[in-house]
């Protein structure tokens, strides 16, 4: 870590300049207090107009291991990169969207076997495992329209562990904090793909 913080700002062509920011101290890296303090302040709404209908039962029950892995890499350096995976799986960009693949039938665009847990379970935030060289595909993990779901978003310590901010179909945001985990659960009645 360099310790050293660069704010930037995004303004579309058209839109008047806005005034300077007033910018505060950033909290220390390792201020955990801080981070659950604010993490404990984000509510769900949950209100007559907004009811948070969380289900009670379940009918997938997904544990969702999030990771750092090695891969050979020919053109590399040093003969390997690494890449993100969820479950020991780095996703590869489709030639053609997968809602379009799906919509239209397309066949060989992607595979519906993610797998619903880690395929080798090991200690997730301890010491990892010697191979650390993922599957790569693009692969999707199929839900019936208004099947109820449990996640559970487990942060690695693998390489780089770090915070994963995670959302559904354009929906809801969470975040995953370093090597910890975050639990959820929904009814699958927003129709779309989610990564």
């Amino acid at each position: 870590v360099d310790n050293a913080t660069a704010v930037g700002f995004l303004r579309y062509k058209g839109i008047q300049p806005f005034s300077p920011p007033h910018l505060t101290a950033t909290p220390p890296i390792n201020a955990t207090a801080v981070t659950a303090a604010f993490a404990g302040c984000l509510r769900s709404l949950n209100s007559p107009n907004y009811p948070a209908a969380v289900p009670q039962t379940v009918d997938h029950s997904l544990l969702f291991a999030i990771g750092v892995g090695i891969n050979p890499c020919p053109t590399c350096v040093n003969g390997t990169k690494t890449v993100a995976d969820i479950n020991n799986v780095s996703f590869v960009l489709p030639t053609v969207a997968l809602l379009q693949a799906h919509y239209f039938k397309l066949q060989g665009i992607f595979t519906d076997d993610f797998p619903a847990n880690p395929p080798s379970p090991y200690n997730y935030t301890g010491n990892p495992p010697a191979n650390l060289q993922t599957t790569n595909g693009t692969k999707v993990y199929r839900l019936g329209f208004n099947e109820t779901v449990e996640v559970v978003l487990q942060g690695t310590s693998l390489i780089a562990p770090e915070s994963h901010p995670i959302h559904l179909h354009e929906r809801n945001t969470m975040s995953v904090p370093t090597a910890g985990w975050t639990a959820i659960r929904f009814r699958a009645d927003n129709p779309g793909k989610t990564m």
